[in-house]
């Protein structure tokens, strides 16, 4: 999450902030594409395009161009929910490794 933190000129506690929202809104899309109709999917998908884009989650950012070419894909919508979870583990590791890094000095 380099990009991010550049993003938040090294703030650790916005970049924390920032994350949290941004997996609180892919999660929230994940929930409502498998009932959205196409028009609400490709609504749902190019928003989440530009926050994964501004956070740098580029997995994601990439599954939303792929899905906003295909919004009716099932097995796209599938694909999502994985991509969330790597991204809040990465977060989570994230927030470990600076603990550590931070008791070590």
């Amino acid at each position: 999450m380099e990009h991010l933190s550049r993003q938040t000129m090294g703030d650790r506690d916005l970049e924390r902030e920032v994350l949290a929202l941004f997996v609180q809104q892919a999660l929230s899309v994940d929930e409502k594409l498998p009932g959205a109709d196409k028009s609400q999917r490709l609504l749902l998908a190019h928003a989440l395009k530009g926050s994964a884009r501004g956070v740098g989650a580029s997995a994601i950012a990439d599954w939303a161009v792929a899905f906003e070419r295909q919004p009716e894909d099932d097995r796209l919508v599938k694909k999502l929910g994985p991509l969330v979870e790597d991204v809040r583990e990465a977060s989570l590791w994230g927030d470990f490794a600076r603990q550590l890094t931070c008791a070590a000095e």
